[in-house]
């Protein structure tokens, strides 16, 4: 009984020891020997994913490659568009009520979005329900309610009044 708890307990040591190292976020894990090996390890993995998670998903604007070049996307990696009846630097949006079923703004929680390879000037603009829309040189931008997955592109041009944003802000026709 004694040696199949021995063996049981350097098993435990073992995994705990190759789940510390194979963890690659830099981060050192100590275990103690009063703590039960499986659990730290798991917590922390968990900590460590859900922190990652967390960072990403607080970015507003980041870029992506799609076949039409690098383009600005949400946090989510969405297609970010532009409408061409908005007025650069006007302050407000030209696309209300229907529009915006089908054409939700890019929402950021603050006035100073985080963004990520986004070269444009990104800033902010009140929406009617006081909500932040971000702009990229002074124009709001938008997602397409059919894209569906990170890389769609289906409003690239639809009714010749919507288009994908280049990372330096300009806008891809």
């Amino acid at each position: 009984m004694k040696k199949q708890l021995s063996v049981g307990l350097a098993v435990m040591a073992l995994a705990a020891s190759l789940t510390a190292c194979g963890g690659g976020s830099g981060t050192t894990t100590t275990t103690t020997a009063a703590a039960p090996a499986s659990e730290s390890p798991a917590t922390t993995a968990s900590e460590s994913a859900s922190s990652t998670a967390s960072d990403s998903a607080t970015v507003d604007l980041k870029t992506a490659s799609s076949s039409k070049g690098d383009i600005v996307v949400d946090g989510k990696g969405m297609s970010v568009y532009y409408f061409t009846k908005d007025v650069k630097d006007s302050g407000k949006s030209n696309c209300l009520g229907d529009c915006l079923v089908k054409w939700p703004p890019v929402i950021a929680a603050t006035d100073t979005p985080k963004v990520e390879g986004v070269t444009g000037k990104v800033g902010t603009i009140d929406t009617p329900d006081g909500k932040k829309q971000v702009t990229v040189n002074g124009m709001p931008v938008y997602l397409w309610q059919k894209d569906k997955a990170p890389g769609d592109i289906t409003g690239q041009g639809v009714g010749n009044v919507w288009y994908l944003v280049a990372p330096d802000g300009t806008m891809i026709k």
